[in-house]
């Protein structure tokens, strides 16, 4: 499903127009990004939550020479899926 497909769920559901539902999903992804960005979890209940993990430096090969390289350190965001979620998966 792309952004645009989902703005078209959002507005159908919920009864607004695609301006509107454009205007509050772009809302809600700026908010979960300012959040992580502050090193916060975001957590919608029976949906999942985004969190920030800290990666290690580590070793890795440039698969093109072969050679060995240090892979710095580096924050990236994580979403762990909660049960309401897994459930309505499976």
């Amino acid at each position: 499903m792309t952004k645009a497909e989902l703005i078209d769920k959002i507005a159908s559901g919920a009864g607004f127009s695609k301006a509107d539902a454009s205007k509050a999903l772009d809302s809600t992804l700026n908010a979960v990004k300012a959040s992580l960005k502050k090193g916060q979890k975001v957590t919608l209940v029976g949906f999942g939550t985004f969190s920030v993990v800290k990666r290690k430096a580590r070793k890795g090969r440039n698969p093109r020479t072969g050679a060995v390289i240090t892979i710095p350190a580096a924050k990236t965001p994580k979403f762990t899926s909660g049960k309401a979620l897994k459930d309505a998966v499976r």
